[in-house]
């Protein structure tokens, strides 16, 4: 078995698809490449990698397709390429459960960054033991969060956001100082945040459209209040 990281490159067209694989075997991965959706979703079905690259628009089983059926059953990093780059065209990406995203035409090097960053936050060290936060019980080395109600399935990325805010209880984060955080970018699209956010409410909020944990301050960002507050605004 190699020691390398894995990635799995998922595009229809063969210029980028071979660019983009050598660019990240020369940082050190394994890779393997699919030209359509419906290739990937078989070979993925029985082994997923380390991160998984994925073009939005595919013939056949488009990536929004394919990001959904790998995140019903595995918290596996997806970084999404999309050639839209609107606003709603990164955020309906985001819904689907991808991990971030990039618009093409994209610089290879930024490509290489964004795949390090989420290996980085999948397999770097936890740096402490499993531990409780108000509604949550968290266990870092194993990746897992448990409400009242039993364990929470997350997104990798939804994971690095839960745990950054349980470790900084009452801590008001603005989008940027998050972006910065949890992604790693010092500038981007800070709708990446309220998606992310809004799903994180949908998966450990009794109600999320009235939450009391992880709260919006308006003006300034968002804070996680361990112990509820009955009167939280939205």
């Amino acid at each position: 078995m190699s020691a390398h990281p894995s990635v799995v490159v998922v595009e229809d067209d063969a210029t980028v698809r071979t660019v983009v694989a050598d660019y990240l075997r020369a940082d050190g991965y394994d890779v393997v490449t699919y030209g359509d959706g419906a290739s990937a979703l078989a070979a993925l079905a029985s082994v997923l990698p380390d991160v998984l690259v994925v073009d939005r628009m595919l013939p056949g089983v488009n990536g929004d397709d394919l990001c959904s059926d790998v995140r019903r059953r595995s918290d596996v990093p997806v970084l999404m390429l999309t050639a839209r780059g609107s606003v709603e065209d990164r955020i309906g990406g985001l819904e689907r459960g991808a991990d971030d995203y990039l618009t093409k035409p994209f610089a290879m090097r930024e490509l290489q960054l964004r795949v390090r960053a989420l290996l980085r936050r999948r397999v770097g060290a936890a740096g402490a033991g499993e531990f409780t936060v108000g509604p949550l019980r968290v266990d870092p080395v194993g990746r897992r969060v448990w409400t009242a109600a039993g364990e929470v399935t997350l997104t990798s990325r939804e994971y690095d956001l839960l745990l950054h805010f349980a470790r900084h209880p009452e801590r008001v984060f603005t989008r940027d100082e998050l972006l910065e955080a949890v992604w790693g970018w010092t500038f981007g699209e800070a709708t990446t945040v309220t998606v992310h956010v809004r799903r994180l409410r949908e998966k450990i909020e009794p109600d999320p459209h009235a939450p009391i944990h992880l709260r919006t301050v308006w003006g300034a960002g968002y804070r996680f209040v361990p112990g509820g507050d009955a009167h939280a605004a939205r």
